[in-house]
């Protein structure tokens, strides 16, 4: 039906994009093996607890973007805005915690409600990395430096900047939460509705706040960093020297924070000016307190999440490396032999194209299209003498060889 479309914040991949979704997440894969991660892919969907519990019940995912529904057999469902949350409790009901340390990192659409707009999308998907139970800041700076590794491997080193704070330990963020609630308070009739209903409840929320009337109130608001204890300080100083020594560049940024409870010690975002208003491409923080809401034993954590869309859009794709070759029968005789020698030069490795129809002229045409580097024909000539034209389609070079001499032959356009 012609009038069917795409919903609305979700699109087709394919041709390039899919070529350049494919470098993002290749990349990532071969790097994230190199530092040690297994690969891990939770379900689509969770039981909506577990967003609730993770995220919060004021957050602006769980109270406005999640895709929530009842099933047939009357479970409350989720299909997954982020994908941190699964891999915690994929943790506790797989009884993963006994072999801890472990890292993971996965890739695959996740869900939100929002508005679409360049790089985001209602289905989106995302790069992931989490390295669980590893309480010291060695994991902060590996985690850290496998994003920065990817940026570079795509070339994206010199257009992304790190920004990094800390958030302190939980009787630092304490003492900042209350600190952060007397300033607040002095502006409460100031603050937007859900700034309000956050004062009481989180407001370190608040920081994130895209309302500008928020955001000039926050521009003042008290730093977390002037009340960090003599423990968070000396563990974001170590993270420091730990990134300083492998050469990752970054700035202190004091206003990146992080709204959840679960968050402590390292944040850290890498943004560009190349996207426009979604300037964010890779962020994260360590979140010592997630697995222990969750109902789980106390369990240190870290991790990030990069849209690949973003990513897409700012890489560079090479041109397709291996050129198909074109299978051209010519007469209903050479059909059986075309598809036979279609199949045994793909088993050896070869990408083929097989012309399903028309005649030669049209095969041909079609061949050049797809970009085809040689045409093998073959017509009645041929298969009387057990052979093929080859014919080099940039110069129209061609010759006659032995249908079994064609792998050798053939191997400079493998």
């Amino acid at each position: 039906m012609s009038s069917l479309q795409p919903v609305r914040g979700t699109r087709d991949i394919l041709g390039e994009e899919a070529r350049r979704f494919r470098l993002v997440t290749e990349t990532f894969r071969d790097l994230a093996q190199r530092y040690g991660f297994a690969e891990i892919s939770t379900p689509i969907f969770e039981f909506t607890e577990v967003f609730q519990r993770t995220l919060g019940e004021t957050s602006d995912v769980v109270s406005k973007e999640m895709y929530t529904f009842t099933d047939r057999g009357g479970e409350g469902l989720t299909l997954r805005p982020e994908m941190t949350a699964g891999i915690a409790r994929a943790l506790l009901s797989g009884g993963l915690a006994k072999d801890l340390p472990l890292k993971f990192f996965g890739h695959g659409p996740m869900f939100r409600y929002e508005r679409p707009q360049k790089g985001r999308l209602r289905q989106f998907h995302q790069i992931d990395a989490e390295i669980l139970g590893v309480p010291e800041p060695q994991a902060d700076i590996e985690v850290i430096a496998l994003g920065w590794d990817l940026l570079s491997a795509l070339g994206l080193g010199d257009k992304v900047t790190l920004e990094l704070n800390s958030l302190g330990d939980p009787e630092s963020r304490a003492t900042y939460r209350d600190v952060l609630v007397g300033y607040f308070r002095q502006f409460e009739e100031k603050l937007s509705e859900d700034s309000r209903a956050r004062l009481g409840k989180n407001p370190l929320r608040i920081l994130d706040s895209k309302d500008e009337g928020d955001r000039v109130l926050v521009a003042n608001a008290p730093l977390l960093s002037e009340h960090l204890n003599e423990r968070s300080t000396t563990f974001f100083a170590d993270v420091r020297r730990g990134l300083d020594a492998l050469g990752v560049p970054y700035t202190v940024n004091q206003r990146l924070v992080r709204g959840l409870d679960y968050y402590s010690h390292t944040a850290f975002e890498f943004t560009t000016t190349t996207l426009g208003a979604q300037g964010t491409v890779l962020a994260g923080g360590r979140y010592d307190g997630l697995v222990e809401q969750m109902g789980g034993p106390p369990t240190a954590g870290i991790g990030w999440a990069s849209g690949i869309e973003r990513l897409a859009m700012m890489v560079e794709v090479p041109a397709e490396a291996v050129k198909p070759i074109a299978i051209i029968p010519v007469g209903a005789a050479a059909e059986e032999t075309a598809l036979k020698l279609a199949h045994r030069l793909r088993r050896a490795g070869f990408t083929v194209e097989h012309g399903y129809r028309g005649n030669v002229g049209k095969r041909m045409k079609r061949a050049d299209k797809l970009g085809c580097a040689v045409a093998i024909l073959l017509g009645d000539d041929e298969l009387a003498a057990g052979e093929a034209t080859v014919r080099t389609l940039a110069d129209g070079a061609q010759g006659r060889v032995a249908l079994d001499h064609l792998e050798q032959h053939l191997q400079p356009f493998k």
